[in-house]
């Protein structure tokens, strides 16, 4: 006995499938790229800030503890 098949109601597009997105997926990465190379053009915008120094210490014990 031979089963049905079903009939698409759709025709398939030939490019595949067709997605369109939103605004800021394009313009979210393109925004933190931009900011990023500028960053690199000029580094003396970029200002660290001084961290606490318990986490500092936590952060250097850590480091000395995985590299024995």
């Amino acid at each position: 006995m031979s089963a049905r098949t079903h009939i698409r109601p759709h025709p398939v597009t030939p490019g595949g499938v067709r997605t369109r997105l939103p605004w800021w997926a394009l313009a979210l990465p393109t925004l933190a790229f931009v900011s990023l190379l500028l960053l690199m053009l000029n580094p003396s915008d970029a200002h660290a800030t001084a961290g606490d120094p318990a986490i500092t210490h936590l952060v250097e014990r850590v480091r000395q503890f995985l590299t024995r």
